[in-house]
């Protein structure tokens, strides 16, 4: 690969964090083509819309003189970084969808290199009972965040209905968003100051030596990151979800959260382990530390405003699973959504994510960003879960004149033996889960998530306000 120029820019302490020599962390972008897929537009696609989103996309990470990583901007051969694979030929969807599903472990599992820009696009032409084929894109998670990366892939769709008109998206309430800036003007405040301590010191307690039980839903092995997966997906209707919402007078994430942790506490009762539905789980709740109401334009990302720009810009807080008790009545199913509603209200009134950062950056400083990569793994490994959830649009979208019938990431490279992502779409709810394969049973996870969603949806329906 030839070097096009000499411009370097900085790599960001975060970048520096997931690709290190204890982290390759990448998001897998999947999008469901309704039409059989033409891939003959792939190359313009890519050279006239995608490469001029961002300069880090033509970018490969380097050390100066100094040892500190940069971007440095290369000529870029786009056929490295497309895969077309080919299948054994075979009739019926079904064989295909395990083809498809092994393509995305093995993809999932593979290292992005770093002699080239990292990411790469994979065009799988093979129909499924799901959709009639699939465009993967896979980005270095040092590349930016989900809402970097989301708003990169929007920058390459159209809509179905009207190219000419932009995609719109439902009216963002940061509900699992926090403004790092926010976090300083609650010292003032007792509840803050206790909540800021308690979290602060819980969350470095799970970050060093206070791991999680060993359960059905984390193994706790070393090397988890470098095992197989099996990633698939649940659909819910928003509608529904909305109307469990007005309801309990909660919020959408508080529903969706609520049910995330029902279903993993009903999994956990199915394998039989009883002791495992009030074993010491928590998840890693990824929080948008960008003060937004909605997706900005890649041009706006990319200006230096610390609101909307392009990078990694989140944070995280540690949730406990709420423990599985047994109840006769339909009730106790929504006091998962309502636990989960305090813990996180009460954790949103805390500065812990804004001294977590604080702490991050000291370590970095004094004792260089692998260690910190470090603290991060080991805050990743010592959890049981991951939830991340972004908004899609409202439209159905097109990407080269192909219209998606639908669209979900993952996040892969993780130590973690579950990982859960999730985006909405054209009034859907996409619920990705990713498991160990070998330690988590997809089709039960999937069946006690869904149960999870019925029951509470009924239990929802028959109590218009909180219990007491």
């Amino acid at each position: 690969m030839e070097l096009e120029q000499e411009e370097e820019e900085p790599v960001s302490p975060t970048g520096q964090y997931f690709n290190s020599s204890v982290l390759s962390i990448s998001v897998l972008g999947v999008l469901e083509s309704q039409v059989p897929i033409d891939d003959s537009p792939t190359l313009s696609l890519l050279q006239d819309v995608f490469l001029p989103i961002n300069p880090r996309f033509s970018s490969i990470m380097v050390r100066d003189k100094n040892g500190i990583k940069q971007w440095k901007r290369v000529k870029v051969n786009l056929k490295d970084h497309i895969n077309v694979p080919i299948f054994p030929t075979a009739t019926g969807d079904q064989f295909y969808d395990q083809q498809f599903n092994d393509y995305l472990t093995k993809i999932s599992l593979s290292q992005l290199p770093q002699s080239r820009p990292l990411w790469e696009i994979h065009v799988i032409k093979y129909p499924t009972r799901a959709a009639a084929g699939h465009v993967v894109f896979k980005l270095h998670h040092a590349l930016g965040d989900g809402f970097s990366i989301m708003g990169a892939l929007l920058s390459c769709l159209q809509r179905a209905d009207d190219p000419s008109l932009p995609l719109t998206f439902p009216l963002l309430r940061n509900d699992l968003s926090l403004n790092a800036e926010g976090g300083k003007g609650i010292w003032n405040a007792f509840s803050g100051f206790f909540n800021t301590v308690l979290d602060f010191g819980w969350s470095l307690m799970k970050s060093t030596f206070a791991e999680d039980d060993r359960t059905p839903i984390r193994s706790g092995d070393d090397g988890v990151e470098f095992r197989p997966v099996d990633i698939f997906t649940i659909t819910f209707c928003l509608d529904q979800i909305k109307l469990i919402k007005s309801n309990l007078q909660v919020t959408i994430n508080d529903v969706i959260t609520g049910i995330i942790f029902y279903g993993t506490r009903l999994y956990m009762q199915e394998t039989g382990q009883d002791h495992s539905t009030k074993s010491n789980s928590t998840a890693l709740v990824l929080l948008n530390t960008r003060n937004i109401s909605g997706y900005k334009s890649v041009e706006e990302m990319v200006k230096p405003d610390p609101n909307t720009k392009w990078g990694n810009q989140f944070g995280f807080i540690h949730v406990s699973i709420p423990e599985l008790m047994k109840a006769a009545d339909e009730i106790y199913p929504i006091k998962f959504v309502f636990e989960a509603q305090e813990i996180i209200k009460r954790k949103k009134n805390s500065a812990a994510v804004f001294l977590t950062g604080k702490l991050l950056e000291t370590l970095r400083k004094y004792r260089g960003p692998e260690a910190t990569a470090r603290h991060i793994r080991n805050t990743l490994k010592n959890s049981s879960m991951t939830i991340s959830n972004m908004v899609g649009p409202v439209e159905q979208m097109a990407i080269a004149n192909h219209p998606c019938s639908g669209i979900y990431f993952m996040v892969v490279g993780v130590p973690q033996s579950l990982s859960i992502a999730m985006v909405s779409y054209m009034g859907k709810l996409r619920v990705a889960v990713g498991t160990e394969k070998g330690h988590i049973d997809p089709n039960k996870f999937k069946s006690c998530v869904q149960n999870s969603f019925d029951v509470m949806f009924k239990a929802a329906a028959n109590s218009p306000s909180q219990p007491n």
